[in-house]
């Protein structure tokens, strides 16, 4: 229950943090690329956009543009309107033509041609340009906009005879073009955008149904851009109007004329623009496309937007908490891929969701989960560390925690062991005489004398039988020099044995003492018993006679086998026994009595 609250808990403060995030859109920049790397990818631009281009080639030739006379414009109309049954279907030119071109502020003759030759086309757009003030305000609405000073509109004679539209774009905070707004207004006048002046003249004149655009609560709407810098098909003005390119090619067109040369200061960072920036006559031709083909979209509700995947998110954190690595790791795939998956659909239903609050939150859940469970594990680990230092030398313990191999063989194996009894002489008699709870604690300072002397020397305790006792050197895991320190740790039971005596003796008015057995060779080593109840053990020949040595022993003696005696020879002083006959076995066992070790 405790678990399942503080798992609860978790998961609410998930959903407070998505939700905090997104409406408040801290990481914006990090949204914003996330939502570039999505959402704008090229999608192919349209062969009825056309951009003629005031490039670096024409500037070569005609010289700087401000030293231009509008004749060439008025000429590149007339150029493209040549052919009265193949003129282009609009003809908009992304420069601002705010004053006369003559001395004085009078009007020049180019600037006549020009306006006659957009007036005799009768589809001609021109820009318009709003001054901003650089202070934010705040509207009726209480929005935070940036007010304008002032317009600028083409001369009189012009801006009579064509449509007007605004050419500003906006950038967000970092300087990057994602969104317009299609509609603006300074001093009771309204005004379209310029790429939708174009779209409505296009419409009307090919009697096409206008689609509606959505805006947000700031009059904006996001640019699904479809073509990356330099993918619209353009052409050198000074190309056109030398007569290289047959005006046929632009029939039926949308033809903008626009700055492409960077000196002329009108070029833009953009979403898909890989470092590289974008004109704003191409800017235009991607805002005219995503008229063209009705593909805007707006910024969905952040409240709704934070609440819902704030509750997704929660719940998949709540399923990480339950959940082994390898699920949580496909969950952290799948829903990944299922938030861009439904971002990148909505986006292209006119919806623009934020993507990467949820992506960073669900991440973060990942691996703290991992990192509580890598924690709980380790924690777990000690504790059957603990546990296991209770059957095996807490020294054998550690070097095998230290190497991480805890692996041991199922079922059995073989394998040349040392094996060690021992058993209380006497206990019988004298559980019928003591108390219970005398009997216990006697058998418990027994049982601590003989685990400290297998554990001191590095043995595993195999089991209690009783009041007897069996351990096993060599197993589970390699040992070295196993069969000498089985016979120490039996000389250590021995000489603890003592001064075991002399405390039970004050405590009971009783003494104990100890018979021990080793025998050594091969044994099946593994876990016996069945499905639902297993032992590690040793079985075999070698168990039995170690059993029966310790049978045969009295109180205070060690016997060992003639092959311990063998093994150890060299570092035991032992009193021969002579060879005794052990039960189950048609043959005696030559025994010798070991009287001390030479532990150096």
């Amino acid at each position: 229950m405790k678990k399942l609250l503080r798992d609860l808990v978790e998961s609410l403060i998930v959903i407070a943090l998505v939700f905090l995030l997104t409406i408040t859109n801290l990481f914006s920049h990090l949204d914003y690329m996330l939502k570039d790397a999505l959402y704008q990818i090229p999608r192919g631009v349209s062969s009825q956009i056309k951009i003629i281009a005031i490039d670096d080639k024409t500037l070569e030739e005609l010289g700087p543009i401000n030293t231009w006379s509008r004749q060439y414009y008025a000429d590149l109309i007339n150029i493209l309107n040549s052919n009265e049954n193949s003129k282009p279907a609009v003809i908009a030119f992304d420069i601002l033509f705010s004053g006369y071109f003559g001395d004085n502020n009078t009007i020049a003759e180019g600037d006549m041609e020009f306006a006659e030759a957009a007036k005799e086309s009768g589809n001609v757009v021109a820009v318009a340009q709003y001054k901003y003030n650089e202070k934010a305000a705040t509207d009726e609405n209480g929005l935070i906009v940036y007010p304008v000073d002032a317009v600028y509109y083409p001369y009189e004679e012009l801006r009579d005879v064509v449509s007007v539209g605004y050419s500003n774009v906006a950038q967000d905070s970092d300087g990057v073009v994602r969104r317009i707004a299609i509609e603006q207004s300074y001093q009771g006048e309204d005004m379209y955008m310029f790429s939708k002046v174009i779209y409505d003249m296009y419409c009307d004149n090919n009697d096409s149904e206008k689609v509606e655009i959505p805006t947000d609560k700031y009059g904006k709407t996001l640019i699904n851009f479809s073509g990356k810098p330099g993918d619209y098909e353009c052409i050198s003005m000074v190309d056109v109007l030398d007569g290289k390119i047959d005006p046929r090619a632009f029939t039926g067109s949308i033809v903008l004329v626009g700055a492409y040369a960077t000196g002329m200061q009108d070029n833009f960072n953009v979403p898909n623009g890989y470092s590289k920036q974008m004109f704003g006559v191409e800017i235009h031709a991607n805002i005219l496309q995503s008229l063209m083909d009705g593909r805007f979209s707006i910024n969905a509700n952040p409240i709704a937007t934070g609440i819902i995947t704030g509750i997704i998110c929660g719940i998949i954190h709540f399923i990480f908490k339950r959940s082994k690595i390898w699920l949580s790791t496909i969950l952290l795939l799948v829903a990944v891929g299922a938030q861009i998956f439904v971002g990148i659909t909505l986006n292209n239903n006119g919806k623009s969701i934020s993507l990467v609050y949820a992506i960073i939150v669900l991440i973060v859940s990942y691996v703290y989960c991992l990192a509580i469970g890598y924690i709980l594990e380790k924690i777990k680990r000690k504790k059957v560390i603990n546990a296991f230092k209770k059957y095996v030398a807490p020294e054998v313990v550690e070097e095998i925690s230290k190497k991480g191999d805890f692996s041991i063989k199922l079922g059995g194996e073989n394998r040349d062991v040392a094996v060690l009894f021992v058993d209380i002489r006497g206990f019988t008699t004298m559980s019928e005489i003591l108390e219970p709870e005398q009997v216990v604690a006697i058998l418990n300072n027994y049982l601590n004398l003989t685990t400290d002397a297998i554990f001191k020397n590095k043995g595993t305790l195999d089991k209690f039988i009783g009041d007897a006792t069996m351990a096993v050197f060599n197993s589970p895991f390699d040992l070295e020099d196993y069969t000498f320190k089985a016979v120490c740790a039996a000389m250590d039971i021995v000489d603890g044995a003592k001064a075991l005596e002399d405390k039970l003796m004050k405590e009971f008015g009783r003494s104990i003492g100890f018979g021990v057995g080793v025998n050594c060779g091969p044994a099946i080593v593994g876990n016996i018993g069945c499905e639902f109840r297993m032992d590690f053990t040793a079985i075999g020949d070698t168990v039995n006679t170690a059993a029966r040595l310790e049978s045969n022993a009295k109180r205070g003696q060690v016997l060992i086998s003639d092959m311990v005696y063998e093994r150890v020879k060299d570092r035991v002083e032992v009193e021969e026994v002579g060879e005794i006959p052990l039960k189950g076995k048609s043959n005696g066992v030559f025994v010798y009595s070991v009287v001390s070790v030479n532990r150096d």
